[in-house]
């Protein structure tokens, strides 16, 4: 609602629920359905703020806004305020608070509603006497916070003003959410359908890598067979997903995934001339394996031919298929995502991969590595000493060396 429709007169007590809302999902819904059963409020008013200076990267504050309003819709004890999207500059409590009491009866009585593991910024916040004079504090459980501990620590003199309330823990979490639609995976049941049909429409949360680096897929896309392209693009898309789920880069991850094989299909001819041409040479064993080659020939492919000229992404690229010991983060996520990406066809092996990638990187390492070393012992192929490096590498660190 406008501020200048938002007519609090008529209630008595009105719990406000601030936050980011980025996005609102069933656990604040929950949360204030519960707040007011328990402490008899009138309304639970949820305030979407502008601009908070605890936070960044959210999504435009209209968007968080109408997001709560499709939330709220059919609970008519919900209100939405956008008191806080037209504030100029840094938002601060106080100044909601204030401005808020202007649209209520005088005796109103203002709760706010905070989760247990903010009780103790509370007295961080600008003015926070004065905040305590013109509201009380719900304050809301949440998994992993004992509230005996918390207690012991405000002093008296804010204790009558700090109330309790427990309520169901629901590992829901807007960074849990925003990290889903960032991996293209459902947020259904997390949030209302009218929300998530929002966030699809308008394309929040998601980083569109495609359009970034639509010229390097094109390119890829003219080189490769089809299959392979799109092997590639399953390739760059699991190797966001590890890089969203290990803390790396997932711009570097998309774009070592895209290039990963822009190697591939280079005729011998071909080959070497490029190891001509940077004075690099090829090893006695990739020479009598030739197929191999293709990820080394394209660290030079991808720096000469892409302008690619981050060593990070030219290693992982490098590295691909024979792996080395101790690589970086980039370098595992690039040869984990070539092996488990989804339309590899079923082997033995591979579901227990896709489960170990996302449990212990290490610990996928060492499997796939030992997988894909036996499968080539039975083909009679040469194991290229890189490979053995590396197996012996990951064995040490994730079994100690037995």
């Amino acid at each position: 609602m406008e501020n200048s429709k938002l007519d609090l007169k008529k209630y008595n007590t009105i719990a406000i629920m601030g936050g980011a809302f980025n996005p609102i999902h069933y656990a604040h819904l929950i949360c204030g359905e519960i707040v007011l059963e328990k402490f008899n409020i009138d309304k639970v008013l949820f305030i979407p703020t502008g601009n908070p200076p605890h936070k960044n990267n959210l999504a435009p504050k209209i968007d968080r806004f109408l997001m709560t309003q499709l939330a709220t819709l059919d609970n008519p004890n919900f209100l939405v305020s956008s008191i806080e999207l037209g504030r100029k500059g840094t938002t601060y409590t106080i100044d909601t608070l204030k401005e808020i009491k202007k649209y209520c009866k005088e005796n109103v009585q203002l709760y706010f509603i905070i989760g247990i593991d903010a009780i103790n910024q509370l007295f961080t916040w600008k003015n926070f006497d004065e905040i305590f004079e013109n509201t009380k504090f719900i304050v809301v459980s949440r998994a992993g916070y004992e509230i005996n501990e918390y207690i012991k620590n405000i002093e008296f003199k804010f204790k009558e003003k700090i109330f309790f309330c427990s309520i169901p823990n629901f590992e829901i979490s807007s960074t849990y959410i925003r990290n889903r639609i960032n991996n293209e995976e459902s947020i259904s049941y997390l949030v209302p359908k009218s929300v998530e049909n929002y966030i699809l429409k308008n394309n929040l949360y998601k980083k569109d890598l495609f359009n970034i680096f639509g010229n390097y897929i094109l390119k890829i896309k003219n080189i490769l067979p089809e299959k392979r392209f799109y092997h590639s693009l399953e390739v760059a898309k699991e190797a966001k997903k590890l890089a969203n789920f290990y803390g790396a880069d997932e711009e570097k991850a998309f774009l070592a995934g895209i290039l990963h094989d822009c190697a591939k299909y280079f005729p011998k001819e071909k080959i070497f001339e490029i190891c001509e041409q940077n004075n690099f040479e090829l090893d006695e064993i990739i020479k009598k394996q030739i197929d191999i080659a293709h990820s080394f020939i394209g660290y030079f492919v991808a720096k000469n031919d892409y302008n690619i000229k981050d060593e990070e992404i030219l290693n992982a690229i490098k590295y691909h298929t024979t792996g080395k010991a101790n690589m970086s983060l980039l370098e595992k996520i690039i040869y984990i995502a070539d092996y488990i990406e989804p339309t590899r066809k079923f082997f033995i092996g591979i579901d227990k991969a896709r489960y170990l990638a996302y449990k212990n990187i290490d610990e996928a390492m060492l499997f796939i590595l030992e997988n894909t070393i036996k499968f080539n012992q039975e083909k009679r192929r040469i194991i290229h000493y890189l490979s053995k490096e590396a197996y012996n590498f990951y064995k040490n660190q994730t079994l100690g060396g037995n």
